[in-house]
């Protein structure tokens, strides 16, 4: 049997279908979970804000436009959860330094706590286009796209964004 597509899936679990909005929910967790903890740097606040999104998603599939990518629907909406948390906790002083430790949120190989610590330290906003460049594989074209930015914005954010965390690490002598 052939893998279906998200499309499918998304079509299927329109229809009703529980299995298709599992393996939905399945195929893309990890991802998810992993940008909204790029942007929240916090593992309690990824879990509730990609839970919080997936259960928003699912709700929303009626208004699910079909001329665009199910994934890149589904990530615009993880990514402006965790996005709007951490504004709404700025804005009420919530936010407090974490005694967790950093965890390894874009690739397996990467085992530098340096750079995680260099990533963390960035604004969400900066933290979310280095998650959907870097973790996700997004186009600057399609991050602005998602973040509803020009894509020059887009382009010279994260220049300038790797230009810093480059500075940084040198500076640690990472």
């Amino acid at each position: 049997m052939a893998k279906r597509t998200d499309e499918q899936l998304v079509a299927e679990a329109l229809a009703g279908s529980k299995e298709a909005a599992s393996e939905l929910f399945r195929r893309h967790w990890a991802s998810s979970w992993r940008a909204a903890y790029a942007v929240t740097a916090s593992r309690a606040a990824a879990d509730d804000a990609a839970q919080d999104a997936f259960q928003r998603a699912f709700r929303a599939l009626p208004s699910f436009d079909g001329n665009r990518s199910s994934a890149a629907w589904l990530h615009r909406i993880v990514l402006n959860r965790p996005l709007d948390l951490v504004r709404s906790e700025r804005r009420l002083g919530a936010l407090e330094d974490s005694d967790e430790p950093p965890v390894d949120p874009f690739v397996d190989g990467m085992r530098d706590h340096e750079l995680f610590t260099a990533l963390a330290a960035l604004e969400p906003e900066r933290r979310a286009i280095v998650a959907l460049r870097y973790l996700l594989d997004y186009s600057p074209a399609e991050i602005a796209e998602l973040l509803v930015l020009p894509v020059g914005t887009v382009s010279s954010r994260l220049s300038r964004t790797l230009q810093q965390l480059r500075l940084q690490l040198e500076a640690n002598h990472v």
